[in-house]
């Protein structure tokens, strides 16, 4: 498995900096959170654009994904959500990211309300996704947290373009097993978002190891599976101020992780 960080801890940081430590702390790739708070969005121009993509390769350092804001379940109109994801799917191709992120967001519909328009839209935004070999990710999130919620979504908009990315600690919040989860998402999985968390009432980041998330028991399903993904670390720091800074865990994160993967943790 390779591994990733996530931009949201170490907000609105230059690119040449997430680089540097990406390549200092040992990690394979960097999801980029898209936003116009950070330095990478879909407003920025072809110049910039190109500009990133040149930085993380000369450094040979991948852009694992983009963590967009898109809530393909949300009621309303679909134009607006299948604009956002549009432009979601350019900007990653510019960039040479294999996927983007899409929450759920059907908290103001009923369940089945929720599923139906987040597939319909999924299905639709899948088309353009593969003309562009880019793919979408739903995130177990808000609405949808569990493997069993997602697959009600990927199940029936089937295309190889929509996938899943699977956040254990929203599974672990909604009661899901990591057995669970992987089960229902194998299928679809794109990528594993980890983090560690002090309890369900507490969720500051914490370093990895130090809460109580069941990474070791996701990292050993995900290896005996013969699973061979990306394990991306989402420290949320943008929103916790008092969480301690990101940089000086990364290297710790690492050999964590490393330790899971070699099953010696």
């Amino acid at each position: 498995m390779k591994l990733a960080f996530s931009t949201l801890g170490v907000p609105a940081l230059p690119v040449p900096e997430v680089v540097r430590l990406a390549v200092e702390h040992g990690y394979h790739g960097v999801e980029l959170r898209a936003h116009p708070e950070e330095p990478v969005h879909p407003g920025i121009g072809p110049a910039e654009r190109a500009d990133v993509a040149a930085e993380f390769k000369a450094s040979g350092i991948e852009i694992l994904g983009l963590a967009g804001y898109a809530r393909v379940a949300a009621p309303g109109d679909d134009t607006a959500v299948l604009a956002e994801i549009r432009e979601l799917l350019d900007l990653a191709r510019d960039l040479g990211a294999p996927f983007v992120r899409v929450f759920p967001g059907g908290a103001d519909q009923s369940p089945e309300e929720a599923d139906a328009t987040a597939a319909r839209r999924l299905g639709t935004a899948a088309e353009y996704a593969a003309e562009v070999g880019v793919r979408i990710l739903l995130e177990t999130h808000d609405s949808h947290r569990t493997g069993a919620a997602a697959i009600r979504v990927l199940g029936p908009v089937g295309h190889r373009q929509v996938g899943s990315l699977w956040d254990v600690m929203h599974t672990w919040l909604g009661g899901e097993q990591p057995s669970s989860t992987y089960a229902a998402l194998a299928p679809h999985l794109g990528y594993v978002q980890v983090k560690d968390i002090a309890s369900a009432e507490d969720t500051t980041p914490l370093p990895l190891g130090a809460g109580v998330l069941p990474l070791t028991e996701c990292v050993e399903l995900l290896s005996r599976e013969g699973w061979d993904g990306w394990l991306c670390w989402e420290y949320e720091k943008r929103w916790y101020e008092k969480a301690a800074p990101f940089p000086g865990l990364l290297g710790p994160g690492r050999e964590h992780l490393a330790r899971l993967l070699n099953g010696s943790a």
